[in-house]
Formats: C-alpha cells, structure tokens, sequence
C-alpha cells in the first residue's frame, strides 16, 4: 500500500462520511430517515475500517484482515479513541446486514447520531493529520 492510495481512501472516506451528516441531519419525520442514516452508516464503517488497514499496512502492520483486528491496533496505535465504541460499531453493522427490525433500526438511528459519528469524525481529522 502506497500513501497515495491511503490519500484515495481517506478522499473516498471523506465523501461518505458527509453524506452521512447530511443524512443525520434531515427531519425525523420522514420514515426513510432511518433506512438512509443506517445505509450511510455502513458505507462509512465499510471505508472507515479500510482505511484504516490501508494505513496500517502502509505502517508495516499488514496482519489485520478483519474490522476488530483493525481497530484493535488502531487504538493500540492512537490514531482510534474508545476502542469499545469501535468494537460496537461492529456489533450494529452486523445487525443491520443480517436482520432489519423496525425498533432494531431506531436504536442504531441513536447510536450512529449519538456516538458513531463523532467517532467516524473524529477519524477523518485524525488520518488527515497522520496522511499529510
């Protein structure tokens, strides 16, 4: 892995990431605002765990193949807070891939509004440094 393609990653990163806001920040009355912010939540956390293993590897560290594993050396290595939160973040992609429950939904609707996202920003911020 190349810093150049870490740089495509974090672009890649970025872009889902806004849209996220954007999603997160639309009325709750609208029933497919649930649908979106957990459909924009997995595309952040697909990219955010990516790019953090390209970095990694790019660091030498090219043994982590899994999202745990990831943020695992991620925090080991500072550039993740709150590794529980991390390990949640798995928990609650996996729900959403394999199951859809209204009330499921609605709880992980908070959790992404309420903990996740400041996590995936405070990641952008974090890469941003490290990459340039």
């Amino acid at each position: 892995m190349n810093k150049e393609r870490v740089r495509e990653r974090l672009a890649d990163y970025q872009k889902a990431l806004f849209r996220l806001k954007e999603a997160l920040e639309e009325d709750t009355s609208n029933p497919l605002l649930y649908d979106a912010v957990i459909q924009r939540f997995e595309f952040t956390y697909e990219l955010a765990w990516k790019l953090l293993k390209a970095y990694l590897e790019l660091e030498g560290i090219s043994d982590v193949n899994t999202p745990r594993k990831v943020f695992k050396e991620a925090f080991s290595a500072g550039l993740i807070g709150d590794g529980d939160v991390w390990i949640s973040m798995i928990e609650d992609r996996n729900l959403t891939v394999h199951t859809y429950d209204e009330k499921i939904a609605q709880q992980i609707y908070l959790r992404v509004k309420e903990k996740y996202f400041s996590k995936f920003y405070d990641l952008e911020r974090k890469m941003k440094e490290v990459i340039e």
